[in-house]
């Protein structure tokens, strides 16, 4: 008994050492990665990076996406971090655990871990800037922001302002905007300045060199078009950068056709307060519809890092840090950043497909389409298990028409036999509002006879108007460029639905190597 106790005990003192050990050294894990996502295979996600170099390494910080695949929320319950002392070389370390919000900010409740920066103080310890929801607030919107600090990126972090949130709808002064996504700029001549906001929302303010009293007054920061969130403040060569998500839509925007998806814009200014103006777009959207900028000089080198959806198993609430050079044009002033290209690890070769949709360019009748969906959803090859509009080509508008078309073109013409389509609804068949299954819709070729015409293609099968599961459709073969699926809408007597597809395959009589279109020029029109 005494031999089962001094072993019980002995067990018991280990364990605690360990959990002390892990407390003081968060658990590494070495990688070699052969491009972006950094992390790529599916077990962690990471998302709104925040890279700092420290101790001569390229550091990022990023939060962690846990939503299950069919769940649409930002499930984000700690920070962890990624360093490298060579992007290059593909070698990073990865720390899955570094901070959760109610470890460090006692009055902060759990999970919430949104975008932070850390950044190193004057004092040479690191600051965390962490926006995180305040426990026991009356405040109409609980997110507030708090400061941490530590002696190493690793921790241990503690609260630097244990009384509770520098920012908040209560704290300097009373705000009713949501107070998160802060960046920090420590200037040339001491000077500290925080940013943050959300929701086409910015402020700005100084903090004294303590790094978290406010000193100055809260500023509202104007002149950046599209501001939507994310805010990544910089300098370089005497200018202010200022890095933001941009959600300025439209069919004719530099920035992105669908108000969901935001594309990385920037503005400059010759102060820290402004005046600042708009510049251009140092990021296109990316497969995620969220993106978040940050960026910093390395070793002589611009980075730009941002999330994406490409991770195994990904989507807009599951993303993955990436990491590209960035570089700027300095035969203009102020100098301009080159618009970043995203690369992508190398990618097994797709399997040869009967599905020869993804070479085809889409339009439809409702072009330019609402800003809420996205027309090249159609063929992107993605079924989500809970789309957002822009996984769509969507028609809703405040009066929908009775029939609309979807139509693929190629730029040569193609034999098919067959073609499969997903509808989504939120409405039931028969409904006048919202959008509903249609109530019928049949599939339409060009035929270039003569003056050419569109007709409905030979001998198909049954046309099934269900959602959720791909609807097929066989035919006898045709040779054509164009396609078109039409549809009539859903209606109640009065009103029409709109109608909405996630995914429209068209299908050659046998398996092909498939070719995915780029965003060069449409062909022409079928007509």
């Amino acid at each position: 008994m005494r031999n089962k106790l001094a072993l019980v005990l002995a067990a018991g003192a280990f364990a605690s050492a360990v959990s002390a050990q892990q407390a003081s050294a968060p658990i590494a894990r070495e990688l070699t990665v052969p491009g972006n996502p950094i992390l790529a295979d599916g077990d962690y996600y990471s998302t709104d990076p925040a890279p700092f170099v420290a101790d001569g390494q390229l550091w990022i910080l990023a939060g962690r996406d846990e939503a299950a695949s069919d769940v649409n929320d930002f499930i984000m319950p700690e920070w962890q971090l990624l360093k490298t002392a060579d992007p290059a070389s593909g070698k990073w370390t990865h720390y899955p655990a570094i901070i959760k919000p109610e470890n460090v900010f006692a009055w902060a409740e759990e999970a919430r871990a949104y975008a932070g920066q850390i950044i190193q103080g004057p004092d040479k310890r690191y600051y965390l800037y962490a926006p995180v929801l305040e426990k026991n607030s009356s405040a109409e919107d609980r997110f507030a922001i708090g400061v941490a600090v530590a002696d190493s990126p690793l921790g241990p972090w503690r609260d630097a302002h244990p009384s509770g949130p520098i920012i908040s709808q209560r704290v300097p002064v009373a705000n009713k905007i949501q107070n998160i996504d802060p960046t920090i700029l420590i200037d040339d001549d001491g000077r500290v300045y925080i940013y943050w906001g959300t929701f086409g929302q910015l402020r700005g303010m100084e903090l004294a060199r303590d790094m978290i009293t406010p000193k100055g007054p809260e500023q509202t920061i104007s002149g950046l078009t599209g501001f939507f969130e994310a805010p990544w403040i910089m300098k370089r060569k005497g200018t202010y950068y200022m890095l933001y998500a941009g959600n300025k839509a439209g069919p004719t925007s530099d920035c992105t056709p669908a108000v969901y998806y935001a594309c990385i814009a920037y503005g400059s200014a010759p102060s820290p307060m402004g005046p600042w103006t708009y510049r251009g777009v140092a990021l296109k959207p990316v497969s995620s519809t969220t993106s978040h900028p940050g960026a910093v000089e390395f070793k002589g080198q611009w980075y730009l890092a941002y999330h994406t959806a490409d991770a195994r198993g990904g989507g807009h609430f599951r993303r993955s840090v990436a990491l590209d050079k960035m570089e700027w044009d300095d035969s203009v002033t102020p100098a301009r950043i080159r618009t970043v290209v995203p690369t992508l690890r190398p990618q097994p070769p797709l399997a040869p497909s009967r599905n020869i949709a993804r070479s085809a360019w889409a339009t439809a009748s409702n072009d330019p389409v609402p800003v809420q969906f996205w027309i090249k959803a159609l063929n992107n090859g993605a079924l989500k298990e809970a789309p957002l509009p822009p996984d769509m080509w969507g028609s809703w508008s405040a009066n929908n028409p009775p029939r609309q078309w979807i139509e693929y073109r190629w730029d040569k013409p193609v034999t098919i036999d067959g073609s499969r389509i997903w509808f989504w609804n939120d409405q039931p068949a028969g409904s006048g509002v919202g959008v509903a299954p249609p109530a019928k819709w049949h599939l339409e070729y060009w035929n270039p006879v003569g003056k050419g015409n569109w007709k409905a293609v030979p001998r198909a099968s049954s046309y099934g108007t269900g959602t959720g599961s791909f609807q097929d459709v066989s035919f006898a073969k045709v040779n054509t460029r164009c396609l078109r699926a039409v549809m009539d809408a859903s209606t109640d007597g009065k009103t029409h639905a709109a109608l909405a597809v996630q995914e429209w395959e068209v299908l050659a009589p046998a398996a092909e190597p498939v070719a995915i279109r780029g965003d060069g020029s449409p062909p022409a029109a079928c007509q």
